[in-house]
């Protein structure tokens, strides 16, 4: 159901990591997980300390586009920072989904950091069954 269309992803995702936070016009990449349940295909973005209004979901045709922003937390005045692992910047994911998923009816949740998308499989890519004519009867194969 997913088209993957970049192998050196996982390189990229390195190199955005070492080379510092991004920008809207260069995102870094963000973690994720895709799964077929039943009848929807799941897709699950790590998200941590990004609030809900800061991400952006797009779907064009079959690209669908995930851009999410952490933002710094605004401390004190007299707040000296000791150590700052957690990244900050713009989150980005493109994917190109299947022409078998109904992207007209897609499910945003948001908890615990975790970005969830539901896409239902179309329904002309379920499975069905096919009356075929005989002479003056029908003979129903299961397919």
């Amino acid at each position: 159901m997913l088209m993957r269309t970049d192998p050196f992803r996982e390189l990229d995702r390195l190199a955005q990591q070492l080379m510092g936070p991004g920008t809207w016009s260069k995102p870094s990449a963000m973690p994720m997980d895709a799964y077929r349940e039943g009848d929807e295909y799941v897709v699950a973005f790590d998200l941590p300390g990004v609030t809900a209004d800061a991400i952006d979901i797009d779907v064009e045709r079959n690209m669908l586009t995930v851009k999410a922003e952490r933002r710094p937390v605004t401390k004190a005045d007299d707040v000296q920072m000791e150590l700052s692992e957690r990244p900050l910047g713009v989150f980005s994911r493109r994917i190109v989904l299947a022409d078998t998923l109904d992207t007209e009816h897609i499910q945003a949740d948001y908890d615990a950091g975790v970005l969830t998308l539901r896409i239902p499989i179309a329904e002309r890519a379920k499975p069905r069954k096919i009356s075929i004519g005989v002479g003056s009867g029908h003979k129903e194969i299961s397919g």
